[in-house]
């Protein structure tokens, strides 16, 4: 009987799970460097409505990783897929400074609805956007 978890497949975790949690990071910083507003800062300062965007950032990029990681074929496939889904969630960012565009600054006053708001467009296009990565 094999054992469950060996070297080679957990080398493959090690690999996947830090590839995921590279592009995670690096999309993180790339719509923090977008958006008008600095949300660490405000975030480090207690300020809701950026914790709440932010978060809502962080869970509307990891579900598209997610699903690239779930089905790629490989590490770099993963790795293109997740750069596909920083795209799409940039371009999101974009379109709710379109449709509000007071809302960075709404959140930088710390109004907790343009942050509830911002969260939502994330993770809502975060889901089309994992879904839209299965085979």
């Amino acid at each position: 009987m094999d054992a469950p978890i060996n070297a080679h497949s957990f080398l493959n975790f090690l690999a996947y799970a830090g590839t995921g949690i590279g592009v995670l990071i690096l999309a993180a910083l790339a719509v923090s460097m977008i958006t008008p507003h600095r949300e660490l800062s405000l975030i480090r300062s207690g300020n809701a409505a950026a914790a709440t965007g932010f978060a809502g950032t962080l869970v509307g990029l990891a579900l598209p990783l997610h699903s690239a990681i779930s089905n790629s074929v490989s590490l770099i496939d993963a790795a293109i897929w997740g750069a596909a889904a920083v795209v799409v969630q940039v371009f999101a960012y974009l379109i709710a400074r379109l449709v509000a565009p007071k809302l960075s600054q709404q959140i930088t006053d710390g109004q907790v609805g343009a942050g509830v708001f911002y969260a939502g467009v994330s993770v809502s296009v975060g889901l089309i956007n994992a879904a839209a990565m299965t085979p």
